[in-house]
């Protein structure tokens, strides 16, 4: 990370991590659920100088506040209000995003928008798509929605290495690197991860939408990568997310799972194609929808966390 800053809106401040400040091409790259945007170090020096990266930490994660007032601020609509200022403030009225999970989603959904989707001129979807698999989303949302307490720093690496296995991380320095960049004291002296633990209410409170309709609303170019053992975005979706979006770019990576870290060369070469390559006249057709809709699988997960089945 070449520069950190801060940046109010509304009531809260917005860490913003900076590579290469000075490079003339922008890339947005926004993190999952409960990581923060120190996780793309590696994708920013494997870019190289020419991008500047911006990578925000989302509220109640990493350096950014903590809000007093979760179900209104930890929800995809505060998270949309919260991108679009961070985009005016660094006056970027077009630029390229990459979003890993659930800033991916967040991408969908300033793209989809028709106040907004002029922002986003390429987008990239991290092991995330309209339809996710609700076992794993359930998974996800169950862990991260309490406190973890370690008595030291050890146990919470250990945790930490079980968990994000899928992550395709290999190098040792790299696992202690994610361990120190997601740990915290509490006061008694023990260690918890970085979040505040109440960002799981977003799966209370946030409107069940869509997505289905959302996807087919985007008319910039779309690239998709896939882990290749994701418990999150099954392979059978890719060709239907390709039947809404016929130029969509997809790449599977082996040996991961729920997220490719994309911190080498294998994954960030394909990137870095996509996001170089012309932009295309935006298409002005409106795709046929798959089946089903997002807002009734997110509805079915909701009553699950709630208790239901």
């Amino acid at each position: 990370m070449d520069a950190l800053e801060f940046v109010r809106v509304r009531e809260l401040e917005i860490a913003v991590r900076i590579w290469n400040p000075d490079a003339k091409r922008t890339l947005i790259a926004w993190h999952g659920l409960a990581r923060h945007g120190g996780d793309f170090a590696a994708l920013a020096r494997q870019l190289g100088s020419e991008w500047r990266v911006l990578a925000p930490d989302t509220p109640g994660r990493g350096l950014s506040s903590w809000s007093l007032f979760p179900a209104h601020d930890y929800l995809y609509s505060h998270y949309v209000t919260v991108a679009i200022a961070l985009l005016d403030h660094y006056q970027l009225e077009q630029v390229d995003w990459l979003g890993t999970s659930m800033g991916g989603l967040l991408g969908m959904l300033i793209a989809a928008d028709e106040q907004h989707a002029a922002r986003i001129a390429r987008l990239v979807l991290n092991d995330v798509g309209p339809e996710l698999d609700k076992e794993g989303l359930i998974a996800l949302s169950s862990y991260f929605g309490v406190t973890h307490r370690f008595n030291n720093f050890a146990n919470l690496q250990a945790e930490l290495i079980k968990h994000y296995a899928s992550f395709g991380i290999t190098s040792e320095a790299e696992w202690r690197e994610l361990a120190l960049n997601s740990a915290r004291r509490l006061p008694d002296g023990s260690w918890t991860y970085h979040f505040d633990p109440r960002i799981g209410e977003q799966f209370i409170h946030d409107t069940p939408r869509d997505t289905w309709a959302d996807w087919a609303k985007i008319r910039c170019p779309l690239m998709v990568i896939r882990g290749e053992t994701s418990a999150l975005l099954a392979a059978e979706t890719l060709p239907k997310m390709a039947e809404s979006q016929p130029s969509l770019v997809t790449m599977t990576v082996p040996g991961c799972g729920h997220a490719p870290m994309l911190n080498d060369a294998q994954q960030v070469k394909p990137i870095q194609r996509f996001l170089t390559t012309p932009l295309a006249a935006p298409s002005t057709a409106t795709p046929a929808q798959p089946a089903g809709t997002f807002s009734q699988w997110l509805a079915d997960v909701w009553r699950y966390l709630r208790g239901g089945r």
